[in-house]
């Protein structure tokens, strides 16, 4: 049954198995979203608080809601979102990442719903959350367009969405696949395949058709000066993310 309700490409899940014992390492195979994570976080929580009406700066700003962070990995932002009180289930398709993902929450002192599933597994067995985050995974499946069909279904009424992936164009060839893995050599060569990149205004349109509304777009830049990343609303050559609700 779950074979048929899934939008997995083996290949890809492949690869994130090979690395799943590095999650946690801020110098290993993932340190591209080490570095990424905290400006990620500024701009999911600023959404998440924006479209709830909560304040930031509370004890437990997220409490009473549900959120999915869907191709979890090891748990890079499941477990920020459980520090601010958000009840979280992680989900993701290579099963060995799970156990990564279970010790780190235990070692932390936090409680985390994670399950080796898919999309699609989930909505068809009528899980429904105030938040889907769904970061980095839609370059990696093998239909965007059903999986985000899926993304749609588990959300509730007046739910938010954070989808993030990278434009396809020269620019994000020349960085995120021979920066990233040939020149720095952050990524395994192969982690990423150009073609399966999506621009802004496809994956909008694929939204849009799935159901949900685009309310914002904004780039991830990074600065080989600096060393790091910002949010930029005029930057999207590389690295994005939209936020959509459902309406």
């Amino acid at each position: 049954m779950q074979a048929q309700l899934s939008t997995v490409d083996d290949h890809e899940v492949a690869k994130f198995e090979a690395m799943a014992a590095e999650w946690w390492d801020p110098n290993g195979k993932f340190k591209p979203l080490h570095m990424l994570n905290p400006c990620r976080l500024e701009y999911i929580t600023r959404q998440i608080a924006g479209e709830f009406g909560l304040d930031r700066s509370a004890a437990k700003p997220f409490a009473g809601l549900r959120l999915l962070d869907i191709g979890c990995g090891g748990g890079l932002l499941s477990e920020p979102m459980a520090r601010l009180g958000a009840t979280v289930v992680g989900a993701d398709a290579a099963e060995r990442n799970i156990p990564v993902a279970q010790v780190h929450a235990e070692q932390s002192g936090l409680e985390i719903d994670y399950r080796h599933t898919t999309a699609e597994a989930l909505a068809a067995a009528g899980e429904q959350f105030d938040v889907v985050l769904n970061m980095e995974v839609v370059e990696h499946v093998a239909d965007p367009q059903a999986y985000l069909d899926a993304c749609q279904q588990l959300l509730k009424p007046g739910g938010l969405m954070l989808c993030s992936t990278i434009n396809r164009n020269p620019k994000s060839f020349a960085m995120a696949i021979v920066g990233a893995e040939y020149v720095m050599r952050w990524l395994p060569k192969g982690t990423h395949e150009w073609h399966k990149f999506i621009t802004p205004d496809e994956l909008c349109a694929m939204i849009t058709k799935a159901g949900l509304e685009p309310v914002d777009r904004t780039g991830f830049v990074f600065n080989p000066v600096g060393w790091s990343w910002r949010l930029s609303d005029r930057d999207l050559s590389v690295n994005y993310v939209t936020a959509s609700v459902k309406r």
